[in-house]
């Protein structure tokens, strides 16, 4: 459902109110005259500064800003048989004040069990304890990709109008890889992003979906625990031939949307430290077309009580809202820390209840690809099937893949492969991990840039022989998670 019909379901189930988390009041307050209209509802609107209006009227009730003069005159107009629809503006703020509060549980108390409904608008609304179970929390302010093309419609018509000349070349899958990118922000913010791109070169094509991604990323990475994160094409990652099939094989049920097959829930990469399990989530997000978001476990814990679960709570809400996505969980480990709750006050033990429900139950069509160095601290629930669709396991590269990767790293970083003896390199490196093998190359470089010679095989093979890899130094850890691996069959990826 969007965001109407959602709100239209929770007044026709008669909730007394409900809660929009927002950072678009402009939008909600549009998409609620609507609704009120389908509803043929009255709509009352109120903030501080504006005061208790009727519906888009400029004019307010006299001496209305006031938060308990204006909950006393909602009661008077909660006599008119009409059902209404009430739209606060910051209201949550005020009820920390006793007459207030007092106020408000008596207008909510009123209109239990009848057609009419208060909504509360704020980008972070925290409701009093004996108010909270009364409500419904949604979040809002979020157009859906139709409402989105309409924005760039009138966008490129308003620089048709004006003196500025715009040239759009944009093919049908470029533009629903727009679409795509673009959810998850506010009307405001899709404004601002594509006034930037188009601004920048007088031009909308393919190109501006780099700037159109960078700009969300910033905005993401200043707004929460989720992080928006670029795809990766297969052709760069070596190996993983067995999830690269497993990928092929769904990629057309998630293209296809309702097919009739169920579409994939996730994987779970265990395996070795630097075998390329992360960038197998991105590769993963690539292939199945998903923006990729990851879970920043580092923001998602806090020391204040109720704090963490009510960031994962909203990490999960946001997850929705974007659908369909990759969630990437990297070091899935670290949710689950002490989840036997002695240490933290049961915090990870709810946490992790919260997860597995959520992982069970959700039909929001994303995709989750969690990787795991630390198959110890993973709960047994988590590996039972149901939660992941396939677990794989990333072992260190045989012989041929680390020359594939050695021949990805040059290439990415302007050399040419034909130049080296990547046999040499790769029988020079074994146990060696594919993070390892990119740190020879950079190393390599700078050594030859040092030196004023031309990078060749001789500085990586120096570079080889000066490193111990992980394999060796934590040799004991290394075999005992190939050796969990092998004996409960993990699929190699």
């Amino acid at each position: 459902m969007n965001f109407e019909e959602e709100v239209t379901l929770l007044v026709k189930s008669r909730y007394p109110l409900v809660v929009v988390d927002t950072i678009d009041e402009e939008f909600v307050s549009r998409r609620f005259f609507e609704i009120s209209k389908s509803l043929s509802m009255n709509l009352y609107t109120w903030s501080l500064t504006m005061g208790l209006r009727v519906g888009g009227s400029a004019n307010s009730f006299y001496q209305s800003n006031e938060p308990a003069k204006m909950l006393k005159m909602v009661n008077d107009l909660l006599n008119d048989p009409q059902s209404s629809l009430f739209l606060f503006s910051d209201l949550h703020k005020f009820l920390e004040d006793a007459v207030v509060a007092r106020l408000f549980k008596d207008t909510l108390n009123k209109i239990k069990d009848t057609r009419t409904t208060i909504v509360m608008v704020s980008a972070e609304c925290k409701l009093p304890a004996e108010i909270a179970p009364l409500a419904a929390r949604i979040t809002g302010g979020y157009p859906d990709e139709k409402e989105i093309l309409g924005e760039i419609n009138r966008i490129l018509a308003d620089f048709k109008s004006s003196s500025v000349h715009i040239d759009v070349e944009l093919g049908q899958e470029d533009l629903k890889r727009i679409l795509k990118t673009l959810k998850g922000l506010s009307i405001q913010q899709i404004r601002n992003t594509l006034n930037s791109c188009i601004l920048r070169d007088c031009r909308f094509d393919r190109n501006d979906l780099a700037e159109i991604e960078k700009c969300k990323k910033e905005i993401f990475d200043k707004d929460g625990i989720l992080e928006y994160f670029g795809s990766e094409r297969k052709n760069n990652m070596a190996g993983f031939g067995n999830l690269k099939r497993w990928l092929s094989d769904r990629k057309n049920v998630v293209a296809a949307g309702n097919s009739g097959l169920p579409p994939p829930k996730g994987i779970l990469l265990l395996g070795v430290q630097g075998c390329g399990k992360s960038l197998a989530a991105k590769v993963a997000a690539g292939e199945l077309a998903m923006p990729l978001y990851r879970l920043d476990l580092n923001r998602l814990y806090s020391k204040y009580l109720g704090e963490t679960e009510e960031n994962l709570r909203k990490a999960l809400t946001t997850v929705e809202r974007l659908s369909p996505v990759c969630l990437w969980i990297d070091e899935i480990e670290k949710i689950f820390a002490a989840s036997s709750g002695e240490i933290d006050g049961g915090v990870s033990k709810r946490v992790l209840g919260a997860m597995l429900t959520w992982m069970q139950e959700r039909h929001d069509g994303s995709f989750i690809a969690a990787t795991s160095n630390d198959i110890n601290s993973l709960p047994p629930e988590l590996l039972r099937k149901g939660r992941f669709d396939e677990i794989f396991f990333a072992d260190l590269p045989n012989p041929l893949e680390r020359g594939e990767i050695l021949k990805i790293h040059l290439i990415k970083r302007g050399l040419k492969p034909e130049g080296f003896d990547l046999g040499a390199l790769s029988l020079n490196s074994e146990d060696f991990s594919g993070a390892e093998l990119e740190q020879a190359v950079i190393s390599a470089l700078y050594s030859a840039s040092g030196a004023n010679e031309k990078i060749s095989t001789k500085h990586v093979l120096e570079q080889l022989k000066l490193t111990r890899p992980l394999s060796v130094i934590k040799a004991e850890a290394v075999d005992s998670l190939r050796g969990w691996a092998k004996e409960r069959n993990i699929l190699p990826v």
